[in-house]
């Protein structure tokens, strides 16, 4: 089973930011007080940010990653990850040369 990396974002606005193998799960037992003492208190938490990670290392490595970025620097990966993909344009036909 793979690692996973997750953000959550709880009630007073913080984001809160760990790993695990099931992150539904985790986030199950942070909701009934059983996680992260950070967590505790601080419902309702939603989870904004969930990516996947080969090994528990990756895990830990990209959480690290993750912490450094600051408040700004997570907005933004969040809102970059939960954006619609770009519709890719449509190919335009070049114009004949010439004319008349």
């Amino acid at each position: 089973m793979s690692w996973q990396v997750y953000v959550l974002r709880c009630g007073d606005g913080t984001l809160y930011t760990g790993i695990a193998r099931d992150a539904g799960a985790r986030l199950r037992r942070h909701e009934a007080g059983k996680g992260a003492r950070y967590t505790r208190g601080r419902g309702p938490l939603v989870m904004v940010l969930l990516e996947d990670a080969a090994s528990q290392g990756d895990a830990l490595r990209r959480e690290a990653a993750i912490r450094r970025l600051g408040r700004a620097g997570k907005e933004a990966l969040i809102s970059a990850a939960t954006a619609a993909p770009a519709k890719p344009k449509a190919k335009r036909r070049p114009r004949a040369k010439g004319g008349s």
